[in-house]
C-alpha cells in the first residue's frame, strides 16, 4: 500500500520543513533570514499563509502571501497561455497523377486556405493499377505544386513513395 498521496505545488506553513528561511512579507519587503517559527508567526499575525516559492535556494525563499489567491493567479495564468498556443493540425490533399486543371485550380485554393490558418498540408498522389509504371506523372504534380506554393509554403518534406502513393508535407513559412 502507498502513503497518502503527495499534494501538489509549493509546501506552504507547516510542511516546510527547513530551520531557516529567507523571508519576503506580504508587502513585498525583504525580511532577510528568519527561523520557521518566526516566519509562521509573521505570516499567522497578518492572517496569510507562508508559501515556499523557491526551494532550492540555501535557505529556501519563502513569501507571505493567501495561498487560495496564489493557486487561483496560477491557474489563470496557466490556461491564458494553453488558449494562446496554436496546435499545428496535419491536413491531407489528395490528388491522382492526371488531375484536371480545375481539379487542380480546387485543391490548390485549399492548401492556401490551410497554410494560411497555419497547419502542415500533406499532398498524397495516389496511383491505381498500371499508373504505378509513371510515377514520373506524380512526380511532375508535385513539382507544380512546390512551384506554386512557393512564396506561401515552405516543402517539409520531399516527395517520397510509400506503397502505391507519393507523399510531400508543406509547412507555413
Amino acid at each position: 500500500m502507498a502513503g497518502p498521496p503527495k499534494k501538489e505545488g509549493p509546501r506552504t506553513n507547516e510542511r516546510i520543513t527547513e530551520d531557516r528561511v529567507r523571508l519576503i512579507g506580504a508587502d513585498g519587503e525583504n525580511h532577510g533570514e528568519v527561523s520557521i517559527e518566526d516566519a509562521m508567526a509573521i505570516a499567522a499575525d497578518e492572517g496569510l499563509d507562508l508559501v515556499e516559492i523557491s526551494p532550492n535556494a540555501k535557505p529556501p525563499v519563502c513569501k507571505v502571501l493567501d495561498y487560495g489567491k496564489f493557486k487561483y493567479e496560477a491557474q489563470k495564468k496557466a490556461n491564458a497561455a494553453r488558449k494562446s498556443q496554436k496546435i499545428q493540425d496535419v491536413k491531407e490533399i489528395k490528388m491522382r497523377p492526371g488531375i484536371d486543371v480545375h481539379d487542380y485550380d480546387v485543391k490548390m485554393k485549399k492548401v492556401r486556405q490551410f497554410i494560411d490558418n497555419g497547419d502542415k498540408v500533406k499532398i498524397s498522389i495516389r496511383f491505381r493499377g498500371r499508373e504505378m509504371a509513371h510515377q514520373e506523372l506524380g512526380m511532375q504534380v508535385l513539382d507544380r505544386v512546390t512551384n506554386d506554393m512557393d512564396s506561401l509554403a515552405k516543402t517539409e518534406a520531399r516527395p517520397k513513395v510509400e506503397g502505391r502513393q507519393m507523399i510531400m508535407i508543406l509547412s507555413p513559412r
